[in-house]
């Protein structure tokens, strides 16, 4: 089960809005795709949430545009900032992107974004988002949400 970004705004608003907040604290995040041959890879993106989406646009022919034209699957973390903080706690986004080819689509984007062109444009499938902080500096706790439950709350010391 997948959800797109307005379905996690509209079901837990809070870690949405946290979440966005977290990426929008920072311009460069971290991407994981897979390599060909299954290896993990990272790299630095910006990321953009609009019209209900969260957004990932890339560079001409980069190599995670090859990763994940060949495996949609990804794993996003917002950066974490200067020094031990992490400011409101670390936020991560697993899912599918979805290459978008269609015009009036990628105009949009380009209307509101102003990229460098040309460029690659992934929306994406969302099947979990995490949050991780520290509570009263004694429990680490992990906000999880899946596309279809309600936010999971653990905590540990």
């Amino acid at each position: 089960m997948t959800a797109n970004w307005a379905a996690i705004a509209a079901a837990e608003p809070e870690l949405a809005k946290t979440a966005e907040e977290r990426f929008g604290a920072f311009t460069h995040h971290v991407l994981a795709t897979l390599r060909k041959d299954g290896s993990p890879r990272t790299c630095g993106i910006e990321v953009r949430f609009l019209a209900g989406e969260l957004w990932l646009g890339m560079m001409p022919d980069s190599l995670k545009v090859l990763d994940l034209r060949r495996d949609p699957r990804f794993c996003l973390q917002a950066n974490p900032g200067e020094g031990t903080g992490t400011g409101g706690g670390d936020v991560r986004i697993a899912g599918r992107a979805v290459e978008v080819t269609d015009g009036e689509a990628m105009a949009a984007y380009v209307k509101e974004v102003e990229p460098p062109q040309p460029f690659h444009l992934f929306r994406t499938e969302l099947t979990e988002v995490v949050r991780t902080y520290v509570e009263d500096d004694t429990w680490l706790v992990a906000q999880v949400w899946k596309p279809g439950e309600p936010v999971r709350t653990l905590k540990r010391t």
